[in-house]
C-alpha cells in the first residue's frame, strides 16, 4: 500500500510552525523563553496543531534542528564540497568543526535549547551522537591517528552551544576570530597528536 502523503493544510501549517519558531529562537532573550503557546501564537495555529505535529516542546525544536541542518548533512554525505567525502582528512575535519560552529552561531539560541533537551547535557541529546560519529570517521582516516574517539568528543566540547553563546555574549568574540581560533586550535590537535605523515596535511 502507497504511503500516504501529508496533506497540503498540513504542510502549510508544518512549514508556518518552523518558520515562527525560527524567528522566534533567532530573536529571543533566552531560549527558555519561547513556548509552544509562544510558537503556536505566532505560526497562527492552535496549539492542538503544534502538539499533533510535534508532540511536545523538544520534538518541535528537533524538528526544526534537523531542518536547518539538512544542508550540512548533505554536503558531509554527497560532497563535493571541503566537507564531502574525497576531502584529505585534516582539511575535511577543519571543515566540519568550522560548518559546527558557523551552524551554532547562525543558530544560537535553537542550539542552545536542543543542548538543554539531552537533561541540561549536550551530549544526551539525540544530535550528538551524529556530530560525533562523523568527526570520528574522519580522524581515523589521519596516519597513525589512535585517539580517534576521545579526540572528535574533545573538539566537539570546543563547540558547545553553551561555550560559544559565552564567548560571543561574554566576552564579545568576533565570529571571525572564534572561526580563526578553532581551526588553529583544531590543526594544533590533529597534527601533534597524530602519528607519522601528518606534516603532508599541514
Amino acid at each position: 500500500m502507497p504511503e500516504r502523503k501529508p496533506r497540503a493544510d498540513a504542510v502549510r501549517n508544518r512549514e508556518a510552525v518552523l518558520a515562527a519558531a525560527d524567528r522566534l529562537f533567532a530573536t529571543c532573550d533566552r531560549p527558555e523563553q519561547v513556548t509552544m503557546a509562544d510558537i503556536a501564537d505566532a505560526a497562527g495555529v492552535g496549539k492542538g496543531t503544534l502538539f499533533r505535529g510535534f508532540t511536545d516542546r523538544t520534538g518541535l525544536i528537533h524538528a526544526l534542528y534537523e531542518t536547518r541542518l539538512e544542508p550540512i548533512r548533505q554536503a558531509i554525505t554527497d560532497g563535493p564540497h571541503p566537507l564531502g567525502p574525497g576531502t584529505p582528512p585534516l582539511e575535511r575535519a577543519l571543515a566540519l568543526l568550522d560548518a559546527i560552529l558557523c551552524f551554532k552561531l547562525d543558530h544560537r539560541h535553537l542550539a542552545l535549547a536542543l543542548e538543554a533537551t539531552g537533561t541540561d547535557s549536550p551530549y544526551g541529546a539525540t544530535h550528538y551522537d551524529w556530530w560525533h560519529g562523523t568527526l570520528r570517521d574522519v580522524l581515523a582516516e589521519l596516519p597513525g591517528f589512535t585517539t580517534v574517539d576521545f579526540t572528535a568528543h574533545a573538539l566537539l566540547a570546543a563547540v558547545r552551544a553553551d561555550l560559544i553563546d559565552h564567548l560571543t555574549d561574554h566576552r564579545h568574540l568576533p565570529r571571525e576570530q572564534l572561526r580563526t581560533d578553532l581551526a588553529e586550535f583544531t590543526t594544533r590537535v590533529l597534527t601533534s597528536t597524530a602519528g607519522p605523515g601528518t606534516h603532508s596535511f599541514a
